[in-house]
């Protein structure tokens, strides 16, 4: 199948140029000038980012990675989730050419190219004039096989500065410039370590998103990018053929997902994966004074739990609650946050905080990453969800750790790790009873086993669940569990 709609990428020349606002308020400007809808993705591995993508375009905003899913994975998540829309648009990651080595791999260039997509550069025009087209055509001259279409440019001081930018780069690289934006003195956008708070802990987000509009509407040339991503090449997408899903197998399987501004990094894919193997997710707050619901499995994602610490720990009715549905079997995946959650507290400073205390270790919160990029890893231990043997990618970005020493050979981690950290060097994967908790969170376009396992997990604890309540007078193991074994 050929895939032919307008899509565009914003690109930078390194990180902090300004890819993120150009998007997001180029989103936001197309839909209110234009009535445009727009579909909206993030190059790489980023919650935060896309939380506020998402805020401006009114949808999902969708992940694509080179290192966590194939080419033919990318190419059919993105015509998937491109359909119905009149215009994608993608923001990269880093520096354009900025990859895992020298070679670029995995880089915002080589999406670009897999996706045929016109790229807009955004280039920081803080204390450079004509060096700056020297930048531009260094980007082109390394790989002519990107279509560097269009040039943004940010952070211009002046007419002056603007006129001398434009006419160098206009003129000596042979491409428009479509955009000035000048220098700006206000942050709409407040950051922390790990970048932008995200979308859903700003107290104002449509504010934000309305100031990043106005200004992308006063500064950008609109139509005229409009043109540039309606001229994008066709791409060969792959046909992809409907789930097939046992309907009757997981017919009411309850899948729990603590959502909230503690537990807030979740891939919509993940999700829509959950949904398409059947299984009908429910909402729950870790910070609501409230027990958990009655579900027959619970995800527990990646977030802040750190800037959260005295709500969670106090939550005794949550706490209590969880920690009782994990000794009775309740399957439990959990990542980085999720994992600091189950673990017996989290300390920071001079205070230790309690929390689920299903783990016997206590994390602690460095000031700098703890682990940070992608990670590679085999299962080599028996847990509630993936075979010895199968192979995990995945990625980690982490300030926190486990305080003291643990002995991977005196603990039975889940997981060897071929590339990343984890929880102590080269091991990741807790476990205990059907629970399983790692740092490295999994995306499950690359990952297409993950969803099936998750919600295999929950429909043998639903017919465990439903043995023990006709037979509730002897004792029930789960049958031919791969985790743990479970002991009521």
């Amino acid at each position: 199948m050929e895939l032919k709609r307008s899509r565009l990428l914003i690109a930078g020349m390194r990180g902090g140029a300004g890819k993120t606002v150009v998007t997001l308020g180029l989103a936001a400007a197309w839909k209110k000038s234009f009535g445009l809808r727009i579909s909206v993705f993030k190059k790489g591995p980023d919650y935060i980012d896309a939380g506020w993508l998402s805020a401006a375009s009114g949808g999902a905003c969708y992940n694509l990675d080179q290192f966590l899913m194939t080419s033919e994975q990318i190419v059919s998540s993105f015509g998937v989730r491109s359909a119905g829309s009149d215009v994608s648009l993608i923001e990269g990651n880093r520096g354009i050419h900025d990859g895992v080595d020298a070679k670029g791999s995995y880089s915002t260039a080589e999406l670009a190219k897999l996706l045929a997509c016109p790229v807009v550069l955004v280039v920081d025009g803080s204390k450079v004039t004509r060096t700056a087209a020297a930048m531009v055509m260094g980007c082109q001259k390394l790989d002519e096989g990107v279509n560097i279409a269009a040039v943004v440019l940010n952070q211009v001081s002046g007419k002056r500065h603007e006129t001398v930018l434009r006419q160098s780069i206009e003129q000596c690289c042979g491409i428009p410039v479509l955009g000035v934006i000048p220098r700006q003195t206000r942050n709409f956008f407040p950051e922390r370590h790990l970048g932008l708070v995200p979308a859903v802990e700003a107290d104002d987000v449509l504010e934000a998103v309305a100031a990043a509009a106005d200004v992308m509407s006063r500064h950008l040339d609109l139509p005229a990018l409009w043109d540039l991503a309606q001229g994008a090449s066709p791409v060969a997408c792959p046909v992809v053929s409907g789930m097939d899903t046992a309907r009757d197998a997981v017919r009411g399987i309850r899948i729990g997902v603590v959502r909230d501004s503690a537990f807030q990094f979740y891939y919509p894919e993940n999700f829509e994966a959950l949904q398409a193997n059947g299984a009908s997710l429910v909402w729950i707050s870790s910070l609501e004074n409230a027990p958990l619901p009655e579900i027959d499995a619970l995800y527990i994602g990646g977030g802040f739990p750190e800037t959260h610490l005295e709500k969670l720990s106090a939550n005794h009715v949550f706490l209590d609650s969880l920690r009782s549905a994990i000794e009775a079997g309740l399957p439990v995946y959990a990542e980085c946050g999720g994992l600091m959650f189950l673990c017996r507290g989290i300390r920071r400073g001079e205070g230790l905080f309690p929390m689920v205390g299903v783990f016997p270790f206590e994390v602690a919160l460095g000031v700098r990453p703890q682990g940070h990029g992608y990670t590679m890893m085999r299962c080599v231990g028996a847990n509630p969800f993936f075979p010895v043997g199968t192979v995990l990618r995945g990625h980690e970005f982490h300030y926190s750790g486990v305080a003291g020493c643990i002995d991977p050979g005196s603990f039975p981690f889940a997981f060897k790790l071929e590339k990343g950290h984890g929880v102590v060097a080269g091991w990741d994967g807790l476990c205990y009873k059907n629970v399983l908790a790692s740092y490295s969170h999994l995306h499950a376009v690359g990952n297409e086993t993950w969803a099936r396992s998750v919600v295999e997990a929950a429909v043998s604890f639903k017919r465990l669940k439903a043995t023990i309540s006709v037979d509730s007078g002897r004792d029930v193991v789960r049958p031919e569990s791969r985790s743990l074994p479970v002991v009521y």
